[in-house]
């Protein structure tokens, strides 16, 4: 292929590509441009372009790249499912931190601050193990009980001072303005900083409203304090200018208690993902290459490096045994109580825990690439997602302030024209308490609350939501399409037996298969090729390797082409099977998987490899089936072994020997009907139909393609996941129904009670303190509310 003069291959420098995200907190990762998988400097697959270099997951994205680099390198990525980047190393982080609003999540900056559309403030996108001490929530706490007692003293002199005749009213008036002025203008600024910030940003929210009702009550009382003369008689009562300085000094002391329990309750929210981070060990302890140990940081491990982990450690990092066995706990990460049997081979989790015997690994993740990082990267881009019924919320909050506004002023003119002396004065006190009682929060909070601790609660549980869409949907789900291997089974397939063809040996069938399937992901290439290596054969290098998604592989081995996978490929390969026909089915009915090898179009023999049913399969189809879905398997597997497991399994509906594209097809058929689809799978033949799905649920055991590719990614691999992510996704809609009932109930009751409503019927007002007592309690009514998800 010719390639632009600007294009040529890459050295393995360490460079970012400029389709390269920023983490959240501080790491960058890489990111293949064409498809927009996660990659490292360490891929084989890299080219420079215009001065800058790019990292690919295969050859055939590469490819992609050289036949049109301006299109990829500006950003324009393919069709392919975009990953979620794993962009944060599981450690505490200061330096680089992301803040965003919690109401408005398109908020991102790398300081601390409040948001200029709501005045919220901001929080960080992943917290710090060291975010306990919120310098805001002291802040507001200082300023709280330092002007307590001013504000008690206000207070009992507006309600009790003519009773108590401590001094004359008019001298009272003076005394309650002294004490008020540090109330509103220090103990307030922030809500007056923030007020005006609002107005200069044009985005009137909540401190909009608080500012304008504190500073009309006080602005009033000062005038009439000072200037009592330019009032009318009607407004003088007890020998003074009636003022209401306990209104501005109890709604600016409300407002900040209320801000300190928000902030404390919100706080509480990102308890799940510090929990996350807290699992992470400091240390790790790493094996010198002269057989000697030492204890290093673990921002000084590096993929490669072999690590010790004693009984009662911490596993340090993502990898493989290499030496030892053990039981480990991953329950911190899975929700499974029972620890897992650990062996040579055997994959082991960063941050889970090692019961009992003394193990060495091979560090194969670390930082970003990590496991736990992942998981915490997904859930923080969860909780940070806006969920479909937020946004008829988001059209009224938009409108909210404004029609707030607009009823103040509506109610200023109506007790001003038609109410009863000092009409004026009960005109400007009841738009006063319409000003404050409304609570835009509460309406901005109602979804986004409830989402943040479901996430962090279903990561806990080893079940991991991409987005607030995923989590409200899923209960809606009717059907549910899953796939055989590492799904319904173990995902880890025993090699059962080779049976040649007239003129060939079994052993020969195994070595041919096995160095063939060297260039395979498939989890039953993988049982192949190390059934061929525990038995001594010696393996050759495949040549033009293809991967003939869900049929089998081709390529040529020792000079010879050869053919590997079921009836399909046989048949495109013009390959009769019907010599070991027989053998086939026999070995299909006992739920075995068949794949026929032929060489130089020559059918060379079968080989059959089992893979043992989970043993929490059988329960969880149950569960499922009582919950009203309807169970369909779809394999790639022959429909005779399809069939027979099945039978095992109670799955009545079963299709074998299904492609990705019918497997894609199915879920389009099935959604036709009016069912809402889910697909369960784990391999990169699942990928479509993990896409297409109404929800796709990825096993954690499986490829990175298909957790990318799906919505909901089950960390156990454990089908008793979905019932557990069911029931969790028709708790969080419920209690974001709650949330926003209350909010627009609050809103609709409260804004005519204190605009004067039910004064013709029962001579009642609220008064602006009790409004700026329920505006206070109702953001944190709806924070309490979906921390009851916990």
């Amino acid at each position: 292929m010719d390639m632009p003069s600007n294009l040529k291959h890459a050295g393995h420098g360490h460079h970012e590509n400029p389709a390269t995200e920023a983490g959240a907190n501080s790491a960058v990762t890489l990111k293949d441009p064409v498809c927009g998988m996660t990659v490292t400097a360490q891929s084989e697959h890299h080219v420079e372009y215009d001065g800058h270099p790019y990292y690919f997951c295969s050859t055939n994205c590469l490819t992609k790249f050289n036949a049109d680099p301006p299109k990829y390198a500006s950003g324009e990525q393919g069709s392919a499912p975009t990953a979620p980047t794993a962009q944060t190393p599981p450690l505490p982080a200061q330096a680089g931190t992301i803040y965003t609003c919690p109401m408005h999540p398109q908020i991102r900056q790398d300081h601390p601050g409040n948001c200029p559309i709501c005045g919220m403030t901001l929080e960080a996108v992943i917290p710090s193990l060291e975010d306990d001490d919120n310098p805001e929530l002291r802040d507001f706490t200082r300023r709280f009980w330092w002007t307590l007692p001013l504000t008690s003293v206000v207070f009992v002199l507006a309600m009790f001072g003519h009773r108590l005749q401590w001094m004359d009213m008019a001298v009272q008036s003076w005394v309650e303005l002294v004490l008020t002025v540090p109330i509103v203008l220090w103990a307030g600024g922030p809500f007056f900083k923030r007020g005006w910030q609002s107005v200069v940003n044009g985005s009137p929210n909540m401190w909009t409203l608080i500012s304008m009702g504190t500073g009309a009550a006080f602005v009033y009382s000062v005038v009439a304090t000072v200037a009592p003369h330019v009032f009318p008689d009607s407004f003088v009562s007890m020998g003074r200018v009636s003022v209401y300085f306990e209104a501005a000094a109890v709604i600016i002391s409300l407002t900040l208690l209320g801000q300190m329990l928000e902030l404390k309750a919100r706080s509480q929210t990102s308890a799940a993902i510090k929990s996350l981070l807290g699992l992470a060990p400091k240390t790790a302890r790493r094996i010198r290459p002269d057989g000697t140990e030492e204890d290093v940081p673990l921002t000084e491990v590096h993929v490669g490096d072999s690590l010790r982990v004693r009984p009662g450690e911490k596993v340090p990092v993502d990898g493989v045994v290499i030496e030892g066995s053990s039981a480990v706990d991953e329950s911190m990460l899975t929700g499974e109580p029972v620890p897992v049997s650990k062996r040579v081979g055997d994959k082991v989790i960063g941050a889970t825990m090692n019961t009992s015997g003394a193990m060495v690994m091979r560090c194969e993740r670390v930082g970003s690439a990590s496991m736990l990082a992942q998981i915490v990267q997904m859930v923080t881009q969860a909780q940070r997602s806006r969920a479909p019924m937020q946004r008829m919320a988001d059209v009224v909050a938009g409108y909210f302030v404004v029609s707030v506004v607009s009823a103040a002023v509506l109610t200023f003119f109506a007790w001003g024209f038609f109410g009863p002396d000092p009409a004026w004065v009960y005109g400007l006190i009841n738009a006063v308490s319409v000003l404050i009682i409304a609570c835009p929060c509460a309406l901005g909070l109602a979804t986004p609350m409830s989402i943040m601790v479901a996430t962090g609660k279903g990561a806990t549980q080893g079940v991991l939501f991409r987005d607030a869409a995923a989590i409200e949907n899923l209960r809606k789900v009717d059907t549910l399409i899953v796939d055989k291997t590492g799904t319904l089974t173990e995902g880890k397939p025993a090699f059962d037996r080779a049976i040649p063809a007239k003129g060939f040996d079994a052993d020969e069938v195994l070595r041919m298969a096995a160095s063939l399937d060297q260039g395979s992901e498939h989890p039953l290439a993988e049982t192949i090729v190390r059934a061929a290596r525990e038995r001594g054969l010696v393996l050759d290098k495949p040549d033009n390797f293809e991967s003939g998604s869900g049929i089998g592989v081709r390529g040529q081995v020792a000079g010879k082409q050869l053919a590997l996978g079921n009836t399909t490929l046989m048949q495109q390969a013009n390959v009769a099977v019907d010599g070991l026909l027989s053998e086939a089915e026999a070995l299909r009915a006992e739920g075995a998987s068949v794949m026929y090898l032929a060489v130089d179009g020559q059918l060379a023999g079968l080989l059959a490899v089992s893979d043992p049913v989970k043993q929490s399969t059988q329960e969880a189809l149950a569960a499922l089936k009582k919950a009203g879905l309807r169970i369909i398997m779809a394999t790639g597997d022959g429909l005779t072994t399809a069939k027979a497991v099945g039978a095992r399994l109670g799955i009545d509906e079963v299709h074998g020997e299904v492609k990705p594209a019918d497997k894609l097809a199915l879920v389009e058929r099935l959604q036709k009907e009016g069912r809402v689809v889910a697909m369960a799978g784990d391999g990169i033949n699942d990928a479509p139909a993990l896409a297409r799905a109404d929800i796709g649920i990825a096993m954690g055991t499986g490829t990175d393609v298909a957790m990318n590719s799906a919505q909901v990614t089950l960390i156990k691999g454990d089908l008793r996941g979905i019932s557990t992510a069911i029931l969790m996704s028709q708790a969080t809609v419920a209690n974001m129904k709650q949330n926003l009932a209350f909010a627009f109930l609050y809103n609709v009751l409260g804004i005519p009670i204190a605009a004067g409503l039910l004064y013709p019927l029962t001579g009642w007002l609220l008064s602006p303190m009790i409004a700026a007592l329920a505006m206070s309690f109702s953001s944190a009514s709806v924070i309490g509310n979906a921390l009851r998800l916990r």
